[in-house]
């Protein structure tokens, strides 16, 4: 069931990473990342990691996808401002593409991979589990940046604020 499972949110991952290349409408590849994205956070449930896939689809599908969704409709890119790319830049295209497939074949190859291990970790990823490490052994460094990112938003709100 799970080996099942990885499969076809592999297969979802593999088909829209590939249509958000070969997409000729931006806003359809963007909707294909989304799609990306969330395949991605099924494989971090298979992992036991939950607290990661909810991070992944508030962060990633929600919040960074919106802001290209924007990017791309503010842009508007149409086919009359498109260039045409010519040989040496299709070449250089491939080339990279090829060196990059070697490279990705080469981690496979030299890594172990155990699909079914990774789901007997227990507790690891859960979100219990990563509250009591960040509560307990990086308490210090989690309160730090929280004070930070508190710095930031009251500048932000001063820096917006008009002046009376």
């Amino acid at each position: 069931m799970i080996l099942t499972t990885f499969y076809i949110l592999s297969a979802i991952a593999i088909v829209c990473a590939l249509m958000v290349v070969l997409s000729k409408n931006p806003v359809h590849s963007v909707l294909y990342l989304v799609t990306c994205f969330f395949a991605f956070s099924g494989h971090y449930i298979l992992m036991n990691a939950q607290f990661l896939a909810v991070v992944n689809i508030i962060v990633y599908a929600g919040a960074i996808m919106v802001l290209f969704l924007f990017v791309v409709m503010m842009l508007n890119l149409n086919k009359q401002n498109q260039l045409d790319k010519s040989n040496v830049a299709r070449l250089a295209s491939v080339i990279g593409a090829g060196a990059l497939l070697l490279i990705i074949v080469a981690s496979v190859k030299s890594a172990e991979l155990d699909i079914l291990g990774v789901t007997q970790l227990g507790e690891l990823g859960t979100v219990q589990a990563i509250g009591k490490e960040l509560f307990s052994t990086y308490l210090l460094p989690f309160e730090i940046s929280s004070v930070l990112l508190f710095s930031a938003i009251v500048g932000a709100i001063l820096l917006g604020k008009k002046e009376i």
